[in-house]
């Protein structure tokens, strides 16, 4: 479903923040997505020798200081509050002035890492100090009240977790509360982390790939997984021109669907990421052939990518297309928010990112792939997709100003 009534406020996005493999800032992360720059390095974190898989796009630990933030025990907090907490400074260092009235949040691992060591302590039987702290940074919303901490204000916060549509379902959601006027002022965007369990998982599906992460190539092999925060502020376009914020872009369309094909598998007509787009595109009043570019979901799986060129392919035709996912991994929950915060660089900047490692076209669909090198490019409207386990699709439709 969608919005596809008349928009009864315009949405502006007055500030960002990002955290990701690619910088830990958008000034990085712009400079990352110009030289199409590979950040996928080998897992630190835990044992991967008995995976299949054994790399993923990281964010850098010596980024995520919050030493300064009159947190009284900050080696408690999981590295996801770091992350959020990261992204909300950067949005507020560019837009102090953002009140937020309500927070939509997307993520599907939460303090993953904390649970599994709660889990594994129980089986051993040992010492249970750390049980508290551990429970405490668990749950889902944690990062987010860590970050509300550190930006100075508390706000009601609504967690979205819907697998890998769950950080573009987040920032939609918010759109559509804006639009409809029923918020002035809305937070969002998505964040997860790196974990054993999540990590193990998918090289257990044989979903990770063991090679280069290759999307839209006929010989990709899977994913790699990644990580990352990404935060926007949502404000309604009288309220920032009244303030004289910084309009960045302008959200203009939100669509969704779900396939209920299969637990992992999307259905293969493409019908549910088609249906998503379509209705993104109704959403914003505006047709295919005013789509400049495309920033898809592109996992590199062969499912994945087989529907999403047929859908994009079936309604767009010979758009451009990119998968950012190539640089930087999947970072799930967060993917959505992280690559909606690309699109916004990607506008602001006018280029489109490349798709790294791409070279053979697959027969299948007949699309522009942005192959191996940014382009420069003259853009007014971009789509990003997300689409998820059990055929959650979702796609909004960014507008330069």
């Amino acid at each position: 479903m969608s919005d596809a009534t008349p928009a009864s406020c315009r949405v502006a996005v007055t500030a960002a923040g990002i955290v990701s493999p690619l910088g830990g800032n958008a000034g990085e992360t712009l400079e990352s997505l110009k030289v199409g720059r590979d950040c996928v390095s080998p897992v630190t974190q835990f044992d991967v020798s008995k995976c299949r898989s054994s790399t993923a796009g990281q964010v850098e630990d010596s980024g995520l200081e919050i030493a300064d933030l009159g947190f009284k025990k900050p080696e408690r907090l999981h590295r996801t509050s770091r992350m959020m907490i990261a992204a909300i400074r950067e949005l507020r260092a560019h837009d102090g002035g953002f009140d937020p009235q309500f927070a939509v949040i997307g993520t599907t691992s939460g303090g993953m890492t904390f649970g599994e060591a709660f889990h594994r302590s129980i089986l051993a039987g040992g010492s249970r100090r750390k049980h508290p702290a551990w429970l405490a940074n668990y749950s889902p919303q944690k990062p987010v009240l860590d970050a509300q901490q550190a930006a100075g204000f508390s706000i009601p916060c609504q967690i979205i977790a819907n697998a890998c549509a769950s950080g573009t379902n987040a920032v939609g959601h918010a759109f559509s509360l804006v639009r409809s006027g029923k918020y002035r002022r809305v937070l969002c965007g998505g964040y997860d982390a790196i974990s054993e369990l999540v990590f193990v998982g998918f090289d257990s599906l044989q979903a990770s790939t063991p090679e280069r992460c290759r999307p839209f190539d006929k010989n990709r092999t899977g994913l790699v997984l990644g990580e990352g925060a990404a935060l926007l502020a949502l404000e309604s376009w009288e309220d920032a021109l009244q303030r004289d914020a910084p309009i960045l872009a302008e959200i203009t369309g939100y669509g969704i669907s779900t396939d209920n094909f299969h637990l992992t598998q999307p259905n293969p007509s493409g019908e549910g990421p088609y249906q998503a787009m379509k209705r993104a595109l109704d959403s914003a009043g505006r047709k295919p052939e005013e789509i400049d570019y495309i920033n898809a979901h592109g996992t590199a799986t062969t499912f994945n990518d087989a529907t999403e060129g047929v859908a994009i392919g079936r309604l767009f035709g010979r758009v451009p297309v990119s998968s950012t996912k190539s640089m930087m991994g999947h970072a799930l929950g967060a993917a959505g928010a992280i690559e909606a915060v690309i699109c916004l660089l990607a506008l602001r900047h006018q280029f489109m990112p490349s798709n790294i490692h791409y070279r053979d076209a697959d027969p299948q669909w007949n699309l522009d792939i942005v192959a191996n090198e940014a382009r420069d490019a003259k853009m007014r409207r971009v789509i990003s997709n997300s689409f998820g386990f059990g055929g959650t699709n979702a796609a909004i439709v960014l507008e330069s100003t």
